[in-house]
């Protein structure tokens, strides 16, 4: 047997030392090349499940406040603000012209009405601050029992 064979069997330090840099080198150089011309499609799957899941849900829309003018009236106001719900009777809301949904809050009063549309109430938000004033607002109320029953003046602008 050789010297370095004997070195090697024998575990002589002198003996592997010339052989640890080369080795280093060529176990590193094989990693980088072994990955070379692969695509990660793993990667690729998640950032397009990601991207589906980032997607937009919604959008917010901005409206130019218009001032001046005269306020709508309670039909005008219902119409464009009210309907959405209360002609179905959508989520609770008690329907445009039923008087037995109507009764208890029109036994409330027109300032209850407005309340409870401008603050919000169940399943409504509120009203108040949105496109229409608080005047409008009012008027669509007193508009809206009016169709379910009650008498209610129109609310005047001040």
């Amino acid at each position: 047997m050789s010297e370095f064979a004997n070195a090697l069997q024998n575990g002589h330090p002198n003996a592997r030392r010339g052989w640890t840099l080369p080795m280093i080198g060529a176990v590193g150089l094989a990693l980088l090349l072994g990955g070379c011309g692969k695509t990660d499609t793993k990667t690729i799957q998640e950032e397009a499940a990601m991207a589906q899941r980032l997607q937009r849900v919604g959008t917010v829309e901005l409206q130019v406040a218009t001032g001046g003018g005269e306020p709508k009236t309670g039909e005008q106001a219902y119409q464009a603000q009210c309907a959405a719900c209360h002609a179905a009777g959508a989520l609770g809301a008690p329907k445009f012209g039923d008087a037995a949904a109507w009764a208890p809050r029109i036994g409330a009063g027109l300032a209850a009405l407005t309340n409870s549309a401008l603050k919000g109430k169940n399943a409504m938000p509120a009203q108040a601050g949105g496109a229409l004033s608080d005047l409008e607002i009012s008027r669509a109320a007193a508009y809206m029992a009016n169709a379910g029953g009650a008498k209610f003046s129109e609310p005047k602008a001040e």
